[in-house]
């Protein structure tokens, strides 16, 4: 899983017709402070996310196994959104 923040949406009106009403959003990956990784990748939506929210992405096979994505050709989808990121930044005292 990856950690990603929703920054638009993709509207395609010509498409396979697996992906009819599936929602695609744009997202950038990030790393744990908040830095881009990877920018404007396109994922599938499964958890209702918008733009500004952060969500956890995964991808390749594990993107079709979402209950909502399940045969769709799809290769990312944001599989939830995330509330809390809590990181220890710091290592001191420990080997």
């Amino acid at each position: 899983m990856k950690i990603g923040r929703i920054t638009g949406t993709v509207t395609a009106t010509v498409k396979d017709p697996k992906l009819s009403g599936a929602v695609l959003l744009i997202a950038n990956i990030e790393d744990g402070e908040g830095t881009v990784q990877e920018a404007a990748v396109i994922v599938a939506d499964t958890c209702s996310a918008g733009p500004g929210d952060l969500v956890l992405i995964v991808s390749g096979s594990a993107a079709r196994l979402a209950a909502s994505t399940g045969g769709l050709p799809v290769d990312m989808a944001a599989v939830a959104i995330v509330d809390h990121i809590d990181m220890t930044t710091s290592s001191k005292g420990k080997n």
